[in-house]
This record gives structure tokens, C-alpha cells and sequence, in this order.
């Protein structure tokens, strides 16, 4: 993932999880998780699935 990406995912789940868990305070604010850890670690699963490529240099 090119920073940019990792960098939005971040900031998603973030907002996801305050403002779920601030407005309804559930469960559905784990799904901020999400977005949040594929960020922090660099690996989006649906991305390897469908082959997509956000950092813009192709690996040789």
C-alpha cells in the first residue's frame, strides 16, 4: 500500500471507532477496526484477492 492509503485508513478507523462508540456506544464501532489495522500493518486481504495495487511502483 502507498502511504497515502495506509495514512486514510488510519484516519477512517479512527473515525469510525470514536464516532460509533461516542453516538450509539456498540459494538459496530469494532468494525472501524477494520480499515484501522489493514492500515497499521500495510496488508489489505482484498487487495491481494482482486490483485489491486495502490503503491504506484510495481515490485520486480
Amino acid at each position: 500500500m502507498c502511504k497515502f492509503d495506509r495514512f486514510l485508513r488510519v484516519i477512517v478507523g479512527i473515525f469510525i471507532i470514536a464516532g460509533v462508540w461516542y453516538f450509539y456506544a456498540s459494538w459496530w464501532a469494532l468494525l472501524g477496526l477494520i480499515p484501522l489495522i489493514t492500515g497499521l500493518i500495510g496488508f489489505c486481504p482484498l487487495y491481494a484477492i482482486i490483485g489491486k495495487q495502490s503503491y504506484p511502483f510495481k515490485k520486480k
